[in-house]
């Protein structure tokens, strides 16, 4: 809290990790993300912290596994293809009930794709990523201050629930700068409380056992309706959603991250214009604000719901299942690195109005129908 700073997004992003008493940090370089790593590796080494440029993502996130098994703040970061190689690390890390943190700045795919923004990591993200029944609390910012005061709430959420947490950024939201003012109070690690089941000195209490496998027969099974129990809390209890003019809308605008700074433009171009737009931003993307979103689209008002992402369409598929069939659900897709316009998302909904609620056919003008 105080002073406004100038900071690029990754660095915000790391610093704002720091803040949230983050000691240990094992990364490895990829576009675009690279300021994290680097902004860590004189930034832990100054709080009293560990930085580790690790030789390969599997080893950083296998670092990140035995750091976290001590009961200390956690991270790494990388960006799609990085976080790929990470996935059968974080599936152990979920196996094991370790709250990790870790960010992905995504980049245009599939493959090395390129090294520009993305929305295309939505399903990896949102599904789990690796093999096994698990979640992943999911944050996606839209500005570089959120990108700096999420981590708290990331640290936060994993270990109530004892859960890997991430933020969903992209490459736009990396490098871009813009002031941050950081909302809370740096962190004293020395302050948090020793988790009871974390690794460490034995003074004379119980073996603990950090592992993500059970050979007992059916213990497994109860392993994995215990953590459900623990999923169904977090999507009761902990979906954060934001929403604007939609009391009156005739269309709805969905978007998070980068496409919903696109859609804000829109917003203001499309009621301007005399058209009824309201918009609806999902800040957790698991858990997925379904009754949010639901609720917007059938205040009996709303004719029709337009998403905007940055993908040929991973985002949509959530919304269209919270809408449930109460109106259509149309996609403007700008996939491979491209960027949505506030101009481009107004000729799509005037491309809607003129068809009467009906938007074009499948990838047509960038629509799915």
């Amino acid at each position: 809290m105080g002073d406004k700073i100038l900071m690029k997004g990754n660095e915000a992003l790391a610093e704002g990790a720091v803040r949230a008493g983050c000691r240990f940090f094992a990364g490895y370089p990829i576009t675009p993300q690279n300021e994290v790593p680097e902004y860590m590796s004189w930034r832990m080494p100054e709080k009293g912290g560990a930085f580790v440029q690790a030789e390969s993502e599997t080893a950083a996130i296998n670092m990140v596994y035995g750091a976290a098994g001590t009961g200390i703040r956690t991270m790494t970061s990388s960006s799609s293809p990085g976080i790929s190689l990470k996935q059968e690390g974080i599936s152990y890390c979920a196996g094991a009930d370790l709250p990790i943190f870790f960010a992905n700045v995504t980049r245009g795919g599939p493959g090395l794709g390129n090294i520009a923004g993305s929305q295309g990591d939505y399903f990896q993200s949102t599904r789990g990523g690796g093999h096994g029944d698990y979640r992943v609390f999911v944050l996606a910012p839209n500005s570089v201050t959120e990108m700096g005061n999420f981590p708290r709430k990331c640290y936060e959420l994993a270990e109530k629930y004892r859960i890997p947490s991430m933020i969903l950024a992209d490459g736009i939201l990396g490098q871009m700068m813009e002031p941050i003012e950081f909302d809370f109070e740096p962190v004293d690690p020395k302050t948090l409380k020793e988790p009871a089941w974390a690794l460490g000195v034995n003074n004379g209490r119980k073996k603990n056992i950090v592992r993500s496998y059970d050979l007992r027969e059916g213990e497994l099974e109860k392993l994995n309706f215990e953590r459900a129990k623990r999923y169904r809390a977090v999507e009761e209890h902990e979906v954060i959603c934001e929403s604007r003019m939609t009391q009156d809308a005739e269309i709805l605008l969905a978007a998070y991250g980068t496409s919903s700074r696109a859609c804000i433009s829109a917003l203001k171009m499309a009621r301007e214009k005399g058209y009824k737009v309201g918009l609806i931003r999902p800040i957790t993307l698991w858990p997925f604000p379904r009754r949010e979103i639901r609720a917007a689209a059938s205040n009996g008002k709303v004719k029709a719901v337009l998403t905007v992402e940055m993908s040929l369409g991973q985002f949509v598929a959530d919304v269209r299942l919270a809408v449930n069939g109460k109106v259509p659900v149309y996609l403007h897709a700008k996939p491979g690195g491209a960027v949505p316009t506030g101009e481009g998302i107004v000729e799509a909904i005037e491309s809607i109005v003129k068809r009467g609620g009906k938007g074009p056919g499948l990838y047509d003008d960038g629509f799915y129908n």
